[in-house]
């Protein structure tokens, strides 16, 4: 991937008296033209849908200059403001020729426009100084060049596993258990770098939402017995709800995952155990599974003690540990130990 992949990236505010004004960019000696004319554009395509704000991101052109923009609006409350709201917007700028990847890959670079996008809420809403916004700017730089530089080297490992199909032909999976993994949580918690740890005995630095499901596979020797681990990885934003429900259906061991510096996430288990019992079939009374505290290595931010955990893992009737898929500690363990129950499940039924 080409090390500058993004060209520039401008953060304009919408001047009530004379419109769209570019408040900061990056490179500081970013031609006038260019961010004149960004501002401008990216704040008055609004007036064509009578103003509402998009909450995903928008892709633009910029003909003149050879430019495409990825743009994220911000809407912010200002009773100084006409209808009480300030409008703002982050364009970052990329070359034409690199749009097929921005296209591909928009919705994996929701997460960190929207967090940079609440930073600057914030930081706007106590008047701080420029060169805080401006970091976090250049901040957003580095994460879309780490979200793709992720992606890249996931796709270049998946077309090398493709360049020798002979190593898996079809009909030469071993005889064996194979069983599906439900692995769910809040998002953010660390499930999908968890299971990219287990697999692929690697950690993904940047957070990708997962987009309703990804599912993976591996598999396990265990003394003479052979299991294949089917890993669903669902989505936890909200707005996958109703979809997920229906990823339920079959599983026979789950994974419950939070963030043991994020009370909200270890507090959301509970209603992770009812959502998954209340749509399974009613015969399977009890789950077989885990819960993991994931972020172990965070150990001077953590928010939850092992004995609260423990506790609500004894009530579920699940085991539990303590993980961190950044260093590996205890993840292989979890899998294999669930793997070992449910192989001990199959045999005594």
């Amino acid at each position: 991937m080409p090390e500058k992949i993004i060209n520039s990236i401008v953060y304009t505010l919408l001047n009530e008296e004379i419109g769209p004004q570019p408040f900061l960019w990056d490179p500081v000696d970013l031609d006038d033209n260019i961010r004149m004319s960004v501002s401008i554009k990216s704040i008055t395509i609004l007036s064509t849908d009578q103003g509402i704000i998009p909450q995903s991101l928008v892709i633009i052109p910029f003909p003149m200059f050879n430019l495409k923009g990825i743009i994220k609006y911000i809407e912010r409350p200002d009773l100084t403001k006409r209808g009480e709201a300030a409008i703002s917007s982050i364009t970052v700028l990329f070359n034409e020729a690199y749009d097929l990847i921005f296209y591909k890959y928009i919705n994996y670079l929701e997460s960190a426009f929207a967090d940079t996008a609440q930073k600057i809420i914030e930081l706007e809403t106590r008047k701080a100084n420029s060169d805080e916004i401006y970091i976090e700017l250049t901040n957003l730089k580095i994460k879309i060049t780490e979200v793709l530089e992720d992606l890249r080297n996931k796709e270049k490992k998946l077309s090398e596993a493709e360049a020798f199909p002979e190593e898996k032909k079809l009909g030469e999976k071993k005889l064996g258990y194979n069983y599906k993994i439900v692995v769910c949580g809040d998002p953010g918690v660390g499930k999908t770098s968890t299971i990219l740890r287990f697999t692929d005995h690697a950690f993904m630095q940047t957070y990708i939402p997962t987009l309703g499901v990804s599912i993976s596979e591996k598999s396990l020797q265990l003394q003479e017995d052979h299991v294949n681990l089917i890993l669903w990885d669902i989505a936890g934003q909200s707005k996958f709800e109703l979809m997920r429900r229906h990823f339920y259906k079959g599983l026979e061991g789950v994974i419950f995952i939070f963030d043991l510096t994020n009370r909200k996430s270890f507090e959301s288990i509970q209603n992770w155990y009812n959502d998954i019992t209340k749509n399974i079939v009613p015969s399977k009374e009890m789950i077989t599974g885990f819960i993991l505290g994931n972020k172990e290595d965070l150990a001077s931010e953590r928010n939850i003690t092992f004995e609260e955990a423990f506790k609500i893992a004894k009530e579920l009737n699940l085991e539990y540990l303590e993980t961190s898929a950044l260093t590996g500690k205890n993840v292989e363990e979890s899998f294999y130990k669930l793997a070992q129950s449910l192989v001990n499940l199959s045999k005594d039924n």
